[in-house]
């Protein structure tokens, strides 16, 4: 499957199951690897980042067996010294830095083109500051992380990001004294969430988070939640083409629902149902009727964290509403998979949008619609592939997609989802 064209959809309707959350995939998979014990994990996903952190954490002595979508796991605290390749995933390269950051060893992380692009000394600066050894090629993969003995430091974020908090955080459980971790805004949970849940001890106040070192990780049994940034595409698919999109088993941890506060600024009727709790995680059932042309929306620094991968497609649905849409304080997609701000103003404009790039955004204008009848190349990247699908659904032309295998990344079934197959 290299191209695809998705023809025009009228009412797009569906009940889907909501594809697992990337996000604690990955953490649990990870965590539990490096736990001394026996653990599972259900409901992973097994999409081609979280395959990495897999074989990550094989190469590194754990034993992760993947039955169906269950991950059996047997994890070790020594870890061998071993290449590790981490694909495209950013999560694995720099949660891992953390991880091994103390430990006994040396390992070098490399990952493919676009990893190797992204930005590193995010992850490299703190960790220094903790004692931690980890060369880069100028800030860039790949890394080589001598382990060493660690001490705890303050560390305020300069950028708000899961990946550099959860870098510390492990690196902290491995070092002397405390560490703490003030947060410049609020940022994803699932860290926290998941370590306090295999008897690590970490306190809170405001927006600081402290850890004690010298604390270990006890397996834990998890069942993985779905991922909201993934259910966004087929519920913003349905508000734009005029159907009902009902999806079951979505994430709605507080730090990830700002899709559902721009619904309500935008007067999306929506409704939230089957609402329960399982190892920390809030889930629900989450269904979006069409309810017209609603106004434009504004989204900034406050609430960026808790939305920053659904912007591609939120920018697609801002195509539809009756008035301006901005989005501000984004920079952050610019070191994602693709810089997602001019990827997303390109994608726009070639389904016959309105948008215009700022400095740390994009102003999407109404269009009343989208023209389609062009080709978009996604750069593999899988949230831009997705995007563009759900434009060319409701567009008047449709559009086709090329590399569209890329969303095997975060949907493995989007494309049978799309089209209304059984997966």
């Amino acid at each position: 499957m290299s191209d695809v064209f998705v023809q025009p959809v009228r009412g797009f309707s569906r009940t889907i199951e909501c594809p697992p959350d990337k996000s604690i995939t990955h953490r649990a998979i990870l965590f539990n690897a490096a736990a001394n014990g026996k653990s599972e994990v259900k409901g992973i996903l097994t999409g081609e980042d979280c395959l990495s952190t897999i074989d990550c954490m094989r190469a590194l002595g754990a034993t992760v067996e993947i039955v169906g979508n269950t991950a059996r796991i047997t994890g070790t605290q020594r870890f061998r010294s071993a290449p590790l390749y981490a694909g495209n995933s950013g999560t694995t390269m720099r949660l891992l830095c953390g991880l091994l950051a103390a430990k006994q060893g040396e390992w070098t992380l490399s990952g493919d083109e676009s990893l190797s692009a992204r930005p590193m000394r995010r992850i490299t600066h703190p960790l220094e500051q903790m004692g931690g050894m980890v060369l880069s090629q100028n800030g860039h993969a790949p890394l080589t992380v001598r382990g060493t003995q660690l001490h705890g430091i303050r560390y305020e974020m300069p950028v708000a990001s899961a990946q550099v908090k959860s870098a510390v955080l492990l690196a902290a459980l491995g070092a002397y004294g405390t560490t703490q971790v003030v947060e410049c805004e609020p940022t994803r949970n699932h860290t926290e969430i998941l370590l306090e849940q295999m008897g690590v001890r970490i306190s809170r106040e405001q927006n600081a988070l402290s850890l004690q070192g010298g604390q270990s990780l006890s397996p834990v049994c998890v069942t993985v939640a779905g991922d909201i940034s993934s259910a966004a595409f087929p519920l913003v698919c349905g508000l734009v083409t005029g159907g009902v999109v009902t999806v079951k088993n979505v994430g709605l941890n507080p730090t990830r629902t700002g899709l559902l506060e721009v619904f309500d600024s935008v007067g999306v009727a929506y409704e939230v149902s089957d609402v329960r709790t399982s190892g920390g995680e809030k889930t629900g059932t989450v269904t979006v009727k069409n309810s017209g042309h609603g106004r434009g929306f504004s989204i900034g620094k406050q609430i960026m964290p808790r939305l920053i991968d659904e912007i591609p497609v939120l920018a697609v649905l801002a195509c539809f509403l009756g008035s301006e849409s901005v989005i501000t304080d984004a920079h952050e997609l610019k070191v994602k998979e693709s810089n997602r701000i001019a990827a997303t103003v390109r994608l726009i404009r070639a389904f016959g949008g309105i948008a215009e790039e700022t400095e740390s955004g994009m102003v999407i204008s109404p269009s009343g619609g989208l023209q389609g009848g062009c080709t978009f190349h996604p750069a593999g990247d899988h949230r831009m592939a997705m995007a563009a699908a759900v434009a060319a659904a409701a567009s008047k032309q449709g559009g086709r997609v090329c590399g569209a295998e890329c969303v095997r990344v975060s949907y493995p079934d989007f494309w049978q989802m799309l089209a209304g197959e059984r997966t």
